[in-house]
């Protein structure tokens, strides 16, 4: 495969595989229940095949198609475990791999960003890449420095019709919110859609995802729990930053000690809601792909181009009414959530069931530690998502203002990579350092 497949026919078409062959599986189970197979097993062996499809269809369109894909992936822990094990592994594989751009065109991106003499900026480059995201591809290479030995470095470059995929597949992948829906029940997937749209431009800029990487570095420099990879050089398409090793959470996920999961997951709550404050910014693609639990036990954080740029910080309100809805104060909570636009203005509401849809989903904070566990996220799914629970009729009562849509959708990844982590760690003790608004008054 040279580059991305850019024909909007070609990839309409894969992307229609998708529901087309799930529908293909289902009336196959059909015949295979008609015949007496037991029906578990059919349901197995349909999971299976259509977790390779997704895989597969995805990873090879990268773009927007295979972003999705990463996006959808932090949220297995929600699914139902008779469902979880064959898409944890196809959409865990989304998050670190995709097939490589061939070497002929890997080096002519690299001579039009970098120069025809690309290759003597660098003392070693290795062709093999040592991972592959949506967008892009990472490889290792040793930096031309003043140093004898040279400095090892991340070379991050970008797919030839990156931009066209991204805008094509998001197109198509609206169109097939009912396949999505049956592998994550009550996700809404179109205001994730608007928001991927309004980024991508922002994230095909490596000279702008070169300035947010920047300001992390400046803003934790010398810090003992985040490490943030310095830039090196940068060009549209072209980014060279630090090589930091560790070992990524997604190993961490499938395999790490107890020990590992509890301080991956303190790190990255510490990152999460201090990176406003000291960066003015909010690192936005939090699936485990982007982060490393370095062997001095800080995290090591990569990958940039999704961010939100908060310049006043993390909204006060949020932590102001998470605090007041831990003290049961309803009437001030309701009255919070309307001037914050969560509530129309003349909305009637029942201040007590407000908090019972509320506290149950700030329990981690309600203890000095707390254990994320992927049963007590598909618990809490399936209170928000049943269409019979008070918390699901409660839930289209509020609104979610456009400014917290961000912040919305960036909190719940990253709780979502804390279940699949089953993290301990004291989070009321980070909030109430890092939150506004959050810690006690007096």
């Amino acid at each position: 495969m040279s580059d991305i497949p850019r024909q909007a026919v070609t990839r309409a078409a894969k992307l229609a595989s998708l529901p087309l062959g799930f529908a293909g599986r289902s009336m196959l189970g059909f015949g295979k229940r008609m015949t007496g197979m037991a029906s578990d097993a059919i349901s197995a062996e349909l999971q299976q095949r259509t977790a390779d499809q997704v895989f597969s269809v995805l990873g090879q369109l990268k773009g927007g198609a295979m972003k999705f894909g990463q996006a959808l992936s932090v949220f297995e822990a929600a699914l139902p475990e008779e469902m979880a094990g064959p898409y944890r592994q196809a959409l865990t594989k989304l998050q670190e791999a995709a097939p490589p751009l061939p070497a002929a065109s890997l080096h002519a991106v690299l001579a039009d960003q970098l120069g025809p003499e690309w290759r003597a900026r660098f003392l070693e480059f290795d062709d093999t890449p040592a991972a592959a995201a949506s967008i892009g591809q990472v490889h290792r290479a040793v930096w031309k420095s003043r140093g004898k030995t040279g400095r090892p470095v991340a070379v991050k470059i970008q797919y030839p019709g990156a931009g066209e995929a991204l805008l094509s597949d998001l197109r198509q992948i609206s169109r097939l919110g009912a396949m999505f829906k049956a592998i994550q029940p009550g996700l809404d997937i179109k205001p994730l859609l608007a928001e991927m749209r309004e980024r991508i431009s922002e994230e095909l800029d490596y000279e702008l995802e070169a300035r947010a990487q920047k300001a992390f570095a400046t803003a934790y420099a010398g810090d003992d729990e985040i490490l943030i990879p310095k830039v090196v050089a940068a060009s549209p398409r072209v980014l060279v930053t630090e090589w930091i090793e560790g070992k990524p959470l997604s190993k961490i996920i499938s395999g790490g000690s107890e020990e590992e999961r509890d301080l991956a997951g303190a790190r990255m709550a510490t990152l999460h809601f201090s990176a406003p404050g000291r960066a003015r910014l909010l690192h936005a693609d939090p699936h485990p792909g982007n982060f490393r639990l370095m062997p001095d036990g800080r995290l090591g954080v990569v990958d940039f181009g999704a961010v939100a740029r908060l310049p006043q910080g993390l909204p006060e309100p949020v932590g102001r009414l998470t605090r007041l809805a831990l003290a049961h104060e309803a009437d001030a909570v309701v009255e919070g959530l309307r001037a914050e636009g969560f509530l129309k203005p003349d909305q009637e509401i029942d201040a007590e069931a407000v908090l019972e849809f509320l506290l149950p989903m700030l329990d981690p904070l309600a203890h000095e530690e707390f254990r994320f566990t992927r049963a007590w996220l598909r618990s809490e799914a399936a209170r928000l998502a049943s269409p019979k629970s008070p918390a699901f009729q409660l839930s289209r009562q509020l609104n979610l203002p456009p400014s917290y849509l961000l912040i919305h959708r960036v909190t719940l990844g990253s709780i979502g990579v804390l279940c699949q982590l089953e993290a301990k760690a004291p989070y009321r003790a980070i909030l109430e350092k890092w939150l506004p608004g959050f810690a006690p008054v007096g």
